[in-house]
């Protein structure tokens, strides 16, 4: 699935934005979740920038996606990095319904980055640096038990969500995908590649069970607009992973019908950070679906 010229670098070593890598820029030993949710279509569309990508119309939905994935083993280090995505397609126009399930390279299918938080800084520097994506550090935990697996993203002592899901039972079913990210940073949608390959059990529609915490950080406000449906449908769990980023993507101006004298985020956000692979301390747990305890006082 991922290309050749992916293999033939192995074993070659890259310096970018001061960040050592040893290529290809892969990660092993990896759990994930995922989980699906139907969100409303409309409030979607509002949500991606730019005029060219287009929410994937679901049955008269969107979808929203929540990807958490435990990097234990990669080039920069272990972290963990929180997804929260609007599935979508790209091109001048909406892509007609049920074809993009078909032809997604054809109809550019993806998701779009609304959020993005992981453990550590040089993940930031990374991720938003090289390829765009709207990294930030924050308070991130992975939590697996026998029945359940758990990720809470707080920011600033605050809650902003929390994903709970019943671990899908039956077969391991094998895959070898590949996926492309769509983010926008310094007035620019960025599209980036990864592919990976494990075994997954998966539940679909009435057997997937999931549920979806959002706090009163501000962070969450966006994710709410979105109208976000209580049951999923569908949930996944890697046991285990092994990935790689490509080092290539591709980028386009972002407009708008109207002229901005808003600046967008730009590299002043990362050029600074330093290669720092500490952890901000975990979380404070709240139960599922509860509200979150209040501030310690110290």
């Amino acid at each position: 699935m991922r290309p050749r010229r992916l293999s033939q670098q192995a074993g070659r070593h890259a310096l970018v934005d001061g960040i050592p890598f040893t290529l290809p820029v892969a990660s092993r030993n990896t759990p994930a979740l995922m989980a699906a949710f139907r969100c409303n279509l409309d409030r979607a569309r509002e949500a991606l920038p730019g005029n060219e990508l287009h929410p994937l119309n679901f049955f008269g939905s969107g979808l929203f996606l929540v990807t958490v994935v435990n990097y234990r083993d990669t080039n920069i280090g272990k972290y963990i990095e929180y997804s929260l995505a609007i599935a979508c397609t790209h091109g001048a126009r909406p892509a007609p319904f049920g074809l993009p399930f078909l032809f997604q390279q054809t109809f550019g299918v993806g998701q779009y980055v609304v959020d993005l938080p992981v453990s550590t800084k040089i993940s930031v520097k990374g991720g938003k640096g090289i390829w765009g994506m709207p990294k930030h550090q924050a308070s991130l935990d992975f939590l697996v038990s026998d029945t359940t697996v758990s990720s809470q993203y707080n920011l600033d002592d605050r809650l902003v969500t929390r994903i709970d899901i019943a671990r899908p039972t039956g077969w391991s079913i094998p895959l070898n995908l590949g996926a492309a990210n769509y983010c926008a940073f310094r007035g620019m949608l960025m599209k980036s590649y990864i592919y990976f390959k494990g075994d997954v059990r998966m539940a679909l529609f009435g057997g997937a069970r999931a549920q979806l915490t959002l706090g009163d950080h501000p962070r969450a406000e966006p994710l709410k607009r979105l109208q976000i449906e209580r049951n999923p449908i569908f949930t996944a769990y890697f046991d285990q992973t092994a990935g790689v980023l490509d080092d290539h993507f591709e980028s386009w101006f972002l407009s708008s019908a109207q002229a901005s004298t808003t600046r967008p985020e730009g590299m002043e956000s990362v050029i600074d950070l330093p290669l720092d692979e500490t952890w901000p301390p975990a979380p404070r747990p709240i139960p599922a679906g509860g509200a979150p305890p209040p501030p310690t006082r110290g």
